[in-house]
C-alpha cells in the first residue's frame, strides 16, 4: 500500500495564516511553495469560513449574545482580521447578526441576510461567487451548510458548543477541502 505524501506548508504567523493554511490543504493535488509563503487559491476559488453564533444570553427565540459571546466575537475578529472578507452572510436573528456584523464592518462589506431554511440555495450562491465568505449560522444549520458546500461537517454541533470555525476551500474541478479549527 502506498501513501500519498502531503505537502509541507509554510505560512506566515499572522491571522491571514488561516487562509494560507486552508489554501495549502486545498493544494494537496498540486502543491505550490513560494519561499516562506503558500500561494493562495486561484481568483475563481471560493473560501468559506463558517461559524455558529457566539454564546447567547438565554434560550429565547431571538436572544442576544451574553458577555462570553461578546468576548468570543472579539477573539474571532482578531483571528480573522487579515482575511479581508468579500462577503458576510448571517441569518436575521440578533445573535447571528451580532456575531457577523463587526467583521462585516471591519472589512467594509454589506451584511447579507439569508434564510436558514434555504441552505441549498445559499450554498449554490456561495459556490458561484468567488471570494472569501463568512457565514454566521446556528448549531443545526452550520454543519448542514458545510455539507451542502461539499465540505465535511465533522458531526453535529452540541447545544453548548460555540468554538467551531470551519474553513472550506472550493476550487473548480476539485473536491472541497475542509479545515476545522477551535477558537
Amino acid at each position: 500500500m502506498t501513501r500519498s505524501r502531503i505537502p509541507r506548508c509554510r505560512v506566515r504567523a499572522d491571522a491571514s495564516a488561516l487562509v494560507a493554511f486552508a489554501a495549502c490543504l486545498s493544494a494537496v493535488a498540486a502543491p505550490i511553495r513560494l519561499g516562506a509563503q503558500v500561494a493562495f487559491p486561484a481568483d475563481d476559488a471560493v473560501t468559506v469560513f463558517l461559524v455558529r453564533h457566539a454564546e447567547r444570553l438565554d434560550d429565547s427565540p431571538n436572544s442576544p449574545l451574553n458577555d462570553l459571546g461578546r468576548e468570543r466575537v472579539e477573539r474571532l475578529r482578531t483571528l480573522l482580521a487579515d482575511v479581508d472578507f468579500t462577503h458576510v452572510h448571517s441569518t436575521n436573528l440578533t445573535r447571528t447578526l451580532d456575531t457577523a456584523r463587526p467583521i462585516a464592518e471591519d472589512d467594509g462589506v454589506e451584511l447579507i441576510i439569508y434564510s436558514p431554511g434555504e441552505l441549498e440555495q445559499l450554498a449554490e450562491t456561495i459556490r458561484a461567487t468567488p471570494g472569501r465568505h463568512l457565514v454566521s449560522g446556528h448549531s443545526n444549520t452550520t454543519p448542514r451548510l458545510a455539507e451542502a458546500l461539499g465540505g465535511d461537517p465533522h458531526g453535529l454541533i452540541d447545544h453548548m458548543e460555540y468554538d467551531r470555525l470551519y474553513i472550506i476551500v472550493i476550487q473548480p474541478g476539485r473536491p472541497a477541502v475542509t479545515t476545522l479549527l477551535r477558537f
